[in-house]
């Protein structure tokens, strides 16, 4: 399949300010789209002008949630370069939901490199500041106009580009997190480990009472049991218990992180043993208050590494250490977001350079 490059006639001033940008807010002037028809496979591959689509009514994923993204960054380095932190590791998990979700694969060479050609034509996109970032919104809906439970034979695939500001713009802030012990996310079985909208609808509802409440995330717990820990609605968690690493086993209820893949791996050359375990929450609060839970942070995409100040649980709080981010906490975020924009060596091939 050949990449059509559609003229730009219009082009937006770009970025006004750096010290303003929001996430999800402002949208290049491209995005990449294809077509899938069954029969035909993926057709009419494009980067075109940002434009809205016109969808039918009937659209099936309007009716039944046949929809699956992505989200990883683009990154400036101080030589003005820009790289990418494993995008193909996002493609292929971009398939892997797909094929949870009834969808078609996509090639994902063709697909890698028309992402890349993407940012390279809006590189003008990605900004300058400590901190900030080209934000990737990879996206496949279903299409077809058809009132009726089966997968779709018509589907469109989309990249979409923002740039957004630094996550953490006074200093890394520790979160306090709510544990519920009513709402569930996930159930094994379902559809926890694909990254599709309706995951994140079903989260709503939780957060905005944890809101509320004054807590800045949700934790869920298992669906069968709610005893054991599993993960934040936008970030896997790690725990820092007995001078090991704990974190839940990916086994269908939770999103299998790039950033949580990252760490793992940061965290065994740090001299740190994992454990992949269910881990309960009557663990968390104890170790919390007699000390051997250390420390505990989420990892994901667009925090990269969150510290956790607090947890509560039913009608107790505790808290981690002093309430302030973790020494390791910080060591990870420090190499981690060192890796990305270039401040430290490579050393497993994870940065893509255009």
């Amino acid at each position: 399949m050949n990449l059509e490059i559609q003229p730009l006639t219009n082009p937006q001033p770009g970025i006004e300010d750096e010290n303003k940008l929001v996430f999800g807010k402002q949208f290049t002037d491209r995005m990449f789209v294809m077509e899938y028809d069954s029969g035909k496979g993926w057709h009419s591959a494009r980067i075109q002008p940002y434009a809205p689509f016109t969808i039918d009514p009937a659209a099936m994923v309007l009716h039944y949630s046949q929809e699956i993204f992505e989200g990883l960054k683009a990154f400036r380095h101080a030589d003005d370069s820009i790289a990418m932190f494993r995008p193909a590791d996002n493609v292929a998990r971009f398939n892997q939901s797909a094929r949870r979700m009834c969808m078609p694969e996509v090639d994902e060479q063709f697909f890698l490199e028309s992402i890349l050609e993407l940012i390279r034509l809006e590189s003008r996109w990605v900004p300058r500041n400590e901190g900030t970032s080209l934000y990737i919104r990879p996206t496949m809906i279903a299409t077809e106009a058809m009132l009726g439970v089966r997968p779709a034979d018509q589907y469109l695939c989309y990249v979409i580009l923002c740039p957004v500001g630094a996550y953490y713009k006074g200093g890394i802030a520790p979160v306090k997190i709510w544990i519920s012990d009513h709402y569930v996310r996930a159930a094994e079985g379902g559809t926890g480990e694909a990254k599709t909208g309706g995951n994140y609808a079903a989260s709503l509802y939780a957060a905005r009472e944890a809101a509320l409440k004054g807590y800045d995330q949700v934790l869920w717990l298992d669906a069968k049991e709610k005893r054991y820990v599993e993960e934040v609605g936008s970030m896997n968690m790690l725990f820092l218990y007995d001078g090991k690493i704990v974190t839940s086993p990916l086994q269908g209820t939770v999103l299998d992180g790039i950033t949580r893949r990252s760490a793992l791996s940061l965290l065994v050359e740090m001299g740190y043993k994992i454990e992949e375990r269910a881990l309960s929450v009557d663990e968390v609060m104890a170790g919390a208050d007699n000390g051997r839970l250390q420390e505990a942070f989420g990892t994901g995409t667009a925090v990269v590494i969150s510290p956790v100040g607090s947890f509560c649980y039913q009608d107790t709080c505790v808290q981690l250490g002093n309430g302030q981010p973790g020494e390791l906490t910080m060591q990870l975020y420090n190499k981690l977001t060192g890796i990305q924009y270039g401040q430290q060596p490579d050393n497993h091939g994870w940065i893509t350079k255009l």
